[in-house]
């Protein structure tokens, strides 16, 4: 009962990400439908093994190229609106081929379409992650990943299943064109999810700087994920295969038994997202230990056993494993790096993942073959073993954000900046930093080039302006006052000198911090300019 109420409680209090997760659970169903229906036309029409096989390795290579810039394509605009046009786009495509199936156009015009496909799929990956943390609490983020995966996972499973019941019927028309209303009725939630596009925001090249340093400094950080993402990448490529070797050739269960192991692996990967949210809402290290042990025995559980339904257990609780660590994973990566990275960052951890699911896919199968079945899945319950300590040695300082002091949070609780995402008000917080002046002093001076923006905790400064000459009083500011916006919005030096009179402590947000919080507010930028608006005319 608490592990649904957990759920229910981050739905009930987040109405976005609720409405975000429906619609991509519409998709995921549709998603897999359509993907059954493509493999079945190309190998009804060629009757080719491989031909398939090539197909489904040519709609891995768009992840290979095209994750890169698909992670600068969601730094750089709006995250919703790139997956709005994904997924408008995947839904004009899921219409031609409606319209190829209904002409009897060629397969490789099926395949060509079905490639494009995956191309616009891959923009999804790294925009989705990096606008998941800007809409839900840091501490949240585990939960709401937990939630993702499970309804991705369970759409693992009623796709199939839908697809097979069409097909039956010979409805291969409508699986695509359910495909293509499942990413209407996603577009029509992402239209209206109350998310804030990006705001103009003018950063100097001086303040841009940081952004590239920042790079070197996440490369250690992200080390631990990096191993984690490659262990699970390997080992669930190679499993996926070896899944058909071990039903037929050593349980002797057929193509059946495929079938059903494919099952107990949706149905383990259900298990991990829904338990995943009460695990995830803790400390990270639970979890992570708790996934690698769970794949590491799961996986020698099924190297030793000898019939189906112990094999089907043994499936599970691997992949509940990889699921868990995968989720883990993700919930990292969106804690370490900032915000203006995040994309990039997933959409080079989307790469190497490709790859190396690619390499597992090709690799593990050789090895059982050369090594026998048991062997090399041993051999991979070491490995996720492995990576899950390794990962947790090096991630460890990173696993639990720091609680915000909720004094910091209501210095920035003014009715300017209402309508804010709770996350972005608390990572802006995060990043807030006292600075305490005495009387007298000058804490901005006009002219200087502008590099932080400014909450009053306490005390009273004043105003001024150099005009002709002549200083002239603007106004004095205390208690729950702001300033330095103009100089950041703008580009531009300081208009005005700021100078305390009494001794005042401060908290400063700095530029690119200050840029984010401006990103994530509609019409916050006007708000602020509007802010003193005349005072700098009197």
């Amino acid at each position: 009962m608490s592990l649904l109420r957990t759920y229910l409680d981050l739905f009930r209090r987040n109405g976005a990400l609720s409405r975000l997760l429906a619609g991509e659970f519409v998709s995921g169903i549709g998603d897999w439908l359509y993907l059954v229906a493509v493999l079945v036309v190309v190998y009804a029409d060629s009757n080719s093994p491989v031909l398939l096989g090539i197909v489904g390795a040519a709609r891995i290579l768009p992840y290979v190229l095209l994750s890169v810039p698909a992670g600068i394509v969601a730094d750089r605009f709006d995250r919703r609106m790139v997956l709005l046009v994904t997924d408008v786009a995947r839904g004009v495509l899921m219409l031609v081929l409606v319209g190829a199936v209904m002409v009897d156009a060629p397969t490789l015009v099926i395949v060509a379409v079905s490639i494009l496909a995956a191309c616009f799929s891959t923009f999804f990956g790294p925009a989705i992650a990096a606008l998941v943390p800007t809409i839900v609490d840091e501490r949240d983020l585990g939960i709401a990943n937990s939630a993702w995966a499970t309804l991705d996972n369970v759409a693992f499973i009623v796709g199939p299943a839908l697809a097979g019941l069409l097909l039956a019927g010979g409805g291969l028309e409508i699986a695509f064109l359910l495909n293509a209303v499942s990413f209407a009725v996603v577009a029509v939630v992402l239209w209206q999810l109350p998310i804030p596009r990006t705001a103009d925001v003018v950063v100097s090249s001086a303040d841009e700087q940081p952004a590239s340093a920042s790079w070197r400094d996440l490369v250690r950080p992200l080390a631990g994920p990096f191993i984690l993402d490659s262990t699970t990448s390997i080992v669930g490529g190679g499993l996926g295969v070896l899944t058909v070797v071990i039903a037929i050739d050593v349980l002797g269960a057929g193509d059946a038994g495929t079938g059903y192991l494919n099952a107990a692996i949706g149905v383990g990967g259900v298990v991990a997202g829904i338990a995943g949210g009460a695990l995830l809402a803790r400390r990270l290290s639970v979890p992570l230990l708790l996934g690698g042990l769970a794949g590491g025995v799961g996986l020698a559980w099924l190297a030793l056993t000898g019939d189906l339904l112990t094999a089907m257990l043994a499936i599970g609780v691997a992949v509940a494993g990889l699921l868990l660590l995968d989720v883990v994973n993700t919930t990292l990566i969106q804690r370490i790096v900032p915000d203006a990275l995040r994309g990039r960052a997933v959409g080079a951890m989307q790469t190497s993942s490709s790859v190396l699911y690619a390499a597992g896919s090709l690799v593990m199968p050789l090895l059982a073959d050369a090594l026998g079945v048991p062997v090399v899945l041993i051999g991979a319950a070491v490995i996720m073993a492995a990576g899950a300590i390794l990962a947790l040695v090096l991630s460890g300082s990173q696993e639990e954000p720091a609680a915000v002091d909720a004094s910091r949070i209501r210095l920035l609780e003014r009715p300017i900046f209402a309508g804010l995402p709770p996350a972005r008000i608390e990572a802006a917080a995060r990043g807030l930093v006292p600075v305490p002046v005495d009387a007298g002093e000058a804490v901005v001076r006009q002219g200087e080039a502008a590099d932080r923006f400014y909450v009053i905790d306490s005390g009273e400064l004043r105003v001024t302006q150099v005009r002709d000459g002549d200083v002239h009083f603007l106004r004095d500011l205390g208690p729950g006052d702001v300033f330095g916006e103009i100089g950041l919005l703008r580009g531009v030096p300081r208009t005005a000198t700021v100078t305390a009179s009494t001794p005042a402590v401060l908290y400063a947000l700095d530029a690119a911090a200050f840029a984010e919080l401006v990103g994530s507010g509609p019409g916050l930028s006007s708000r602020l300019l509007d802010l003193y608006r005349g005072a700098l005319s009197r």
